[in-house]
């Protein structure tokens, strides 16, 4: 029976061990940006790696006041791009603290 409650203090500490690590993981994805880009880098988008958005930069050659829309949907294209490459920065950085479990929704 001892050795059981040693074990299992063991496991405690590792799984300590291993929030703390996860939490200065994700204090570092913050400070991490990523480009999004479209329309062949006439508009990027610059995010973190909490997903907040810090830049977005427009070339003036797309900026067409006859054709909004398809700024509209550069602009669009360019963030989607930005939140996807944010999210395999997540799941590159993160993902080595959840390799091997099954643990659906953690990230």
């Amino acid at each position: 029976m001892r050795g059981g409650m040693g074990n299992m203090q063991k496991m405690m500490k590792q799984m300590q061990k291993m929030q703390k690590e996860m939490q200065k993981a994700q204090e570092e994805l913050a400070e991490k940006t990523v480009e999004g880009s479209a329309g062949g880098g006439m508009v990027t988008v610059i995010a973190n790696g909490h997903k907040e958005i810090l830049e977005v930069n427009i070339n003036e050659e797309v900026v067409d006041p006859e054709d909004i829309e398809m700024l509209q949907d550069l602009v669009l294209a360019a963030t989607n791009d930005a939140l996807k490459k944010v999210d395999d920065l997540t799941n590159e950085t993160m993902g080595k603290f959840t390799k091997g479990m099954n643990l659906p929704g953690l990230f």
